[in-house]
């Protein structure tokens, strides 16, 4: 492909590549809706909100409804940092080569891992969570083979289009979006006006949900309806060599995936909490899924079914934007070569302008990990509960690796910067992270066996021995010569840009 466009921020965009070390090979077909389209449907309001609202609510009440803003605003700082990171490095595949540049080629390997095991299990549970839904629409049974069958045809579908290009994925995006926020404005507010049973107050009433046990551990646990929400908005960076001017488009996606993404949850989650009508049968388990309830009494059958279609919509685009940040990730790796297969993961489509065997690899390991739930019931709960956690904990991998940067004297050169607020924010971001994976990690279940209360860091601990292995054994970033640790003055590999062009 030929590197020189028409217009000439493209090449600047190309050159500004060509100087961190890489030739550009994408299309810079993504506009800034588009982007932050991608990073939308990735967080995805009406996903989080349907897939955990029944859970949450029963746990700790209504007032569950404020982790979203608590998480939100942690979140909000995690992204404030990535703006700032992805601003002066705006490279395909994320958290990957920001640790790579910021720290080193052993703390990226890991930091990409953590992140890209627990996308593929992200992948999985989002195609399985789409099941059934699509049995609703079409109508059958959502027995275990038939949830799997659809699992399989999300997968499929997600991965079709994105085989299409950037251009076809954006429109994507954006459809996507355009149908989750209307399907957020719309529901909520029908239900808001019209099947609304309690006022605000109940959002300061527990109805009893902590039991004999306080309300904080009560609502700590409802909590991760908050903290399980606000991710997506790094999908955003991990196509940042598709987006023409990223280093001020890129930031300013983020911080718009989290306000926007954010009010959109919220709003539908109030509306769902003030639409239910009795909460101690909800608390105490009984009547069924609150949020089938809720949609089948306001819209009846056909309305209903509408609905379940946006809801359709959002999991399919969910699972597309997830895949498109999971591949870009294992791309980056591989041209860096610093995976298994590198040569195969790292082709690139002259034609389509995507990673085609790294889409692939995204569709084929997600597959495996739905066909794999058939053999246990709750294998797929096993394999999810690491997939928020393993997202956090790379997040914070890279946030750690920021403090440490700016310690040793990294002073930001990006168009997005944080000034002086860089050390606080870097800071407090830190604290929301670690504070978050805490309390996911949390065991919560004592009258289970031990391995299924502590199952959330086991799956953690054994996703992080694996890779340990793998570098320890394999080596992989001994093989890469690109630049590395080059953000610390004087204290990094930068590879000289003349040789990668």
């Amino acid at each position: 492909m030929s590197d020189h466009h028409v217009n000439t921020p493209l090449d600047a965009d190309a050159e500004r590549l060509a100087s961190l070390g890489y030739k550009s090979e994408f299309r810079r077909d993504m506009s800034l809706w588009a982007n932050f389209a991608l990073g939308f449907t990735y967080l995805s309001p009406v996903v989080g909100i349907y897939t955990l609202f029944a859970t949450s609510l029963a746990l700790g009440g209504p007032p569950m409804i404020w982790a979203l803003l608590i998480a939100g605003v942690g979140q909000m700082l995690v992204a404030l940092v990535f703006g700032e990171i992805v601003s002066q490095y705006p490279l395909a595949g994320g958290v990957y080569p920001w640790a790579r540049r910021l720290w080193g080629r052993k703390w990226a390997w890991m930091t990409g891992w953590v992140y890209v095991m627990a996308l593929f299990s992200t992948i999985a549970g989002v195609a399985y969570g789409a099941a059934p839904y699509t049995a609703a629409i079409v109508g059958f049974e959502p027995t275990t083979g038939a949830t799997v069958l659809c699992a399989l045809a999300v997968l499929a579908l997600a991965t079709a289009i994105n085989l299409m290009g950037t251009r076809v994925l954006a429109q994507a995006a954006i459809i996507g979006f355009v149908a989750e926020i209307l399907g957020a404005l719309v529901v909520g507010g029908y239900l808001l006006i019209f099947e609304r049973h309690h006022d605000l107050s109940v959002l300061f009433d527990s109805f009893g949900a902590e039991g004999d046990g306080s309300y904080l551990s009560a609502f700590l646990a409802a909590s991760l309806i908050g903290v399980f929400q606000y991710y997506g908005f790094e999908a955003c960076g991990d196509v940042a060599e598709e987006v023409p001017n990223p280093g001020r488009r890129i930031p300013k996606s983020m911080r718009r995936t989290i306000y926007i993404g954010g009010a959109a949850a919220t709003f539908v989650c109030l509306a769902l909490t003030l639409s239910v009508v009795d909460f101690h049968a909800v608390i105490k388990g009984e009547g069924g899924d609150p949020v089938t309830g809720v949609l089948t009494s306001a819209f009846g059958p056909v309305g209903a079914w509408a609905v379940i279609g946006v809801v359709l919509i959002s999991f399919l685009s969910c699972a597309m934007s997830l895949q498109a940040a999971a591949s870009r990730l294992v791309y980056a790796y591989a041209r860096d070569k610093m995976v298994f297969g590198s040569g195969l993961l790292s082709r690139f489509s002259q034609e389509r302008h995507v990673p085609p065997y790294a889409l692939l690899l995204s569709a084929i390991l997600p597959g495996i990990i739905v066909v794999g739930s058939m053999v246990s019931t709750d294998a797929l709960l096993k394999i999810i509960s690491f997939s928020s956690v393993g997202i956090y904990i790379a997040f914070q991998m890279v946030v750690l690796a920021a403090l440490r940067a700016r310690l040793k004297g990294w002073k930001p050169s990006g168009e997005y910067q944080l000034g002086r607020y860089g050390m606080p924010v870097t800071v407090g971001a830190l604290v929301y992270g670690v504070a978050a994976v805490v309390n996911i990690c949390w065991p919560r279940t004592p009258d289970a066996a031990w391995y299924d209360n502590w199952i959330v860091l086991l799956s953690a601990a054994a996703v992080m021995v694996i890779g340990f292995l793998y570098m320890g054994i394999s080596r992989p970033h001994s093989r890469s010569d690109a630049p590395h640790g080059d953000a610390i003055p004087g204290g990094g590999f930068q590879r000289a840009a003349v040789n990668a062009v």
